[in-house]
């Protein structure tokens, strides 16, 4: 069992106000999961906090994405902090926050080489200004990380020091538990044509939760190189998670989640973890906070 530190990331700077004066508030995730038991529950050999980052909802000069230098300086930070852990021998698990903090995990795991994603989302998180009009509308990038993550999009959060190319390959990607591809509508197909392996809701279901292990740790076979696992909640169905900003249905059954992740996280080719998008703000008894910590305990630290 590895050492885990402990990174709390409070971003909200990827996220689109849902209302005018709005400001998402993911940035309290990690707080309300550690007043739900998250320290107790991981046993951390160390606790990072970073500082929570000024959020703002209007355009800045030089970017077409809602707090986009922002979130360059912020996942600087915590790419500074992950990449710490990782030289130490320790397993950096990052709390959000919004799913921009992928970028500055990946950012710091690329230091040390090629790297793998198992990104676990309800959605493709593929919007980039390729399928979008970016002078239309302000990029969201909590909804553009596996985009931004794999070269697209721009070079504010796609160019990263002592990274050559994309943070990812798109052939060393997996993501498991998107649910709206196969609408006739869906705005982002584009991601059909590229070479990541995708699983979506459907055909997890339809596989069970051994299939799914299955297929992503052939993907991971053939990509042999270390990997990083990025869970969003939204993954789960809104009847169990309904505290995330863009909640939907089917979701991935919490026990297959475990099952998946779990065997996954164990690996010594993982190299670390985050986990997005809890919004306490939608969760006023604190309940769904302590069923996340629960979940989380069970994926990083079975039996």
């Amino acid at each position: 069992m590895r050492d885990i530190r402990l990174i709390r990331a409070p971003s909200n700077l990827g996220l689109r106000p849902l209302r005018p004066r709005h400001v998402p508030g993911t940035w309290r995730g990690p707080e309300a999961l550690t007043k739900a038991g998250l320290v107790e529950a991981l046993a951390p050999v160390a606790v990072v906090d970073l500082e929570r980052p000024v959020y703002s909802a209007e355009p800045e000069p030089g970017t077409r994405l809602r707090n986009g230098h922002a979130i360059r300086r912020f996942n600087l930070e915590l790419a500074d902090v992950v990449a710490k852990a990782i030289g130490r021998g320790e397993w950096p698990l990052v709390i959000g926050g919004d799913c921009s903090v992928l970028l500055g995990a990946l950012a710091a795991a690329r230091r040390l080489g090629p790297v793998a994603l198992v990104h676990v989302d309800g959605h493709s998180d593929f919007r980039h200004p390729g399928n979008y009009d970016a002078n239309a509308a302000l990029g969201s990038a909590a909804g553009m990380d596996l985009a931004l993550a794999t070269g697209r999009g721009e070079a504010l959060l796609t160019e990263w020091p002592g990274v050559a190319g994309a943070l990812v390959a798109e052939a060393a990607v997996v993501q498991i538990g998107e649910r709206n591809s196969r609408d006739p509508d869906f705005a982002w197909a584009d991601i059909n044509a590229t070479e990541i392996t995708r699983i979506d809701v459907f055909a997890a279901r339809e596989m069970g939760a051994v299939g799914v292990l299955e297929e992503t740790r052939a993907a991971l076979a053939r990509a042999n190189r270390p990997y990083w696992l990025h869970l969003d909640v939204d993954v789960l169905d809104q009847t169990v998670m309904p505290a995330v900003d863009s909640p939907g249905s089917p979701g991935i059954d919490p026990d297959d989640l475990v099952a998946i992740l779990s065997p996954l996280a164990a690996d010594r080719r993982c190299i670390g973890m985050d986990m997005t998008i809890f919004d306490p703000d939608l969760d006023p008894t604190g309940e769904l906070a302590r069923v996340l910590v629960s979940l989380l305990g069970r994926i990083v630290r079975p039996g």
